[in-house]
C-alpha cells in the first residue's frame, strides 16, 4: 500500500489559493449581487484576453454552453451534427434535446480525438454543424475540420470541456472555430466549486444570441426576443475562477512537466498512452493510458492506494439513449478505446514521489498478469 493519492488533488490547490479565494468570495458576499454581479463581466474580460476570442459568455455549466451554442445556431429538429462517439454523453445529449441528430465519426486510435479525414464523407444536406471534442485536454485537427466546414457552409463548435488552456498551432482552445464551449466543473484544469462554463466566439451576432439565450431570451429586461434558458453562471463561482486564474499559467506549466515525466516513466515501463501531436499541446485534463485486462489492473492499483478512472467505458452508440440506428460494431476505434483506456492521477500538485508510486503500482499490476 502507498500513501493515499488523490485522483485530482483539489485540496492542495485550495491551500495555495485560500487567501485569494476568501477575498474574492467575501467581496461578493459584501455586495450581494449573486446573479450577474460585477465578477461575471470581470471574468469574461479575463477569459477573452486569455483565449484571444472576441466574446466570452459565462454560463451555468459546460453542458449549458453546448446547449446555448446550438440554440444560437438555431438548430432545428432533424438537423444533423457530426461529432465523436467517444465522449461524455453531454456532447450528443444537447443535440438530441433540441431535436437534432448526432452523426458519429470514428476516432484516431492514438489521440482518441475525432478523425478529421472521415468527417467529409459524413456530411449530408441536413448537416448543420461539426462538433469535435478536445478529449483529455488536446485539441482535434481544427484546421482540417474548419476547412471542411467552410466548403459546406457549416458551423464548428469545439467541445472544449477538457481543454481550456491548451494550445493548437499557436492559438488557444476555445478560439479556434465558430464557437468554443468549455466547462469549469471542479475537476477540470480550470474549475470552480460547483457548476460553471463558458461559450466563446468572435462572431458578434452569435455572441449577442448567446447572451440573450442565457437570460431567458431577453434582449432587455422583460423583453423576450427569442426562446432562452436560465443559463447564467453565478457570481460566487465566477469569483472562484478569478482567484484560480492567478495560478493558472503556473498550473499549465506544471501539467506539461508532469506529463513529460509520466511519459518517460511509462515509456520505460512499456505502457502505451494517448499521443499528443507535435503541433499542439495538451492540458492533460486526464492522463490516459491503454491497458488490456483493465478491471484486474484497476483492482490491483486500488489495493496499492492508487486511484484510476475510465473516460469513457462505453462509446455513445453503445449507450441505451443514443444507440438507436447504430450497429454496435461500428466505430471500431472508439469501441476498442472504450475497452482499454484508463486514466491515472493527474493535477498540477502531483509530486514526483506520487508519480513514482503510481507507475510502480502499474508496473507491478501489469507484471502480475
Amino acid at each position: 500500500m502507498t500513501a493515499k493519492i488523490d485522483f485530482i488533488d483539489l485540496k492542495t490547490q485550495y491551500a495555495a489559493l485560500r487567501d485569494s479565494i476568501a477575498v474574492r468570495m467575501q467581496r461578493v458576499l459584501d455586495h450581494g449581487q449573486y446573479i450577474m454581479g460585477p465578477e461575471v463581466k470581470e471574468l469574461e474580460g479575463q477569459l477573452t484576453a486569455f483565449t484571444g476570442a472576441k466574446h466570452c459568455i459565462t454560463v451555468a455549466s459546460g453542458t449549458e454552453a453546448l446547449l446555448i451554442a446550438l440554440m444560437a445556431l438555431d438548430l432545428k429538429p432533424g438537423d444533423e451534427v457530426i461529432t465523436s462517439p467517444f465522449t461524455f454523453a453531454a456532447t450528443a445529449e444537447m443535440i438530441v434535446l433540441l431535436g437534432g441528430k448526432p452523426v458519429y465519426v470514428d476516432i484516431e486510435p492514438d489521440t482518441c480525438n475525432i478523425d478529421a479525414t472521415l468527417i467529409e464523407a459524413a456530411v449530408t444536406k441536413r448537416t448543420r454543424a461539426i462538433m469535435p471534442v478536445s478529449l483529455y485536454g488536446q485539441v482535434a485537427d481544427m484546421d482540417e475540420i474548419n476547412a471542411i466546414a467552410a466548403r459546406h457552409g457549416l458551423a464548428v463548435i469545439e467541445d472544449a470541456a477538457q481543454s481550456f488552456g491548451a494550445n493548437y498551432k499557436g492559438r488557444r482552445s476555445c478560439n479556434l472555430s465558430t464557437l468554443g464551449c468549455t466547462s469549469f466543473f471542479p475537476s477540470k484544469p480550470l474549475g470552480c466549486y460547483g457548476d460553471g462554463g463558458a461559450v466563446f466566439t468572435s462572431d458578434d451576432a452569435l455572441a449577442q444570441a448567446c447572451r440573450e439565450i442565457r437570460v431567458h431570451g431577453q434582449s432587455a429586461r422583460y423583453t423576450h426576443t427569442r426562446v432562452g434558458v436560465g443559463g447564467r453562471m453565478d457570481t460566487l463561482q465566477c469569483a472562484v475562477v478569478l482567484a484560480k486564474l492567478e495560478r493558472f499559467e503556473w498550473e499549465l506549466q506544471r501539467r506539461q512537466e508532469i506529463g513529460a515525466r509520466y511519459g518517460a516513466l511509462l515509456d520505460a515501463a512499456g505502457v502505451a498512452r494517448v499521443t499528443t501531436r507535435a503541433d499542439r499541446d495538451s492540458v492533460l485534463a486526464q492522463y490516459t493510458v491503454f491497458v488490456d485486462d483493465r478491471a484486474r489492473i484497476q483492482a490491483a492499483l486500488t489495493e496499492r492506494g492508487v486511484p484510476t478512472a475510465v473516460h469513457y467505458p462505453k462509446p455513445l452508440h453503445h449507450q441505451p439513449a443514443y444507440a438507436a440506428g447504430h450497429d454496435p460494431a461500428s466505430f471500431p476505434h472508439s469501441v476498442r478505446a472504450a475497452a482499454r483506456v484508463m486514466s491515472l492521477p493527474m493535477s498540477a500538485d502531483l509530486t514526483d514521489a506520487q508519480q513514482d508510486a503510481v507507475v510502480a503500482g502499474l508496473r507491478e499490476a501489469l507484471a502480475a498478469g
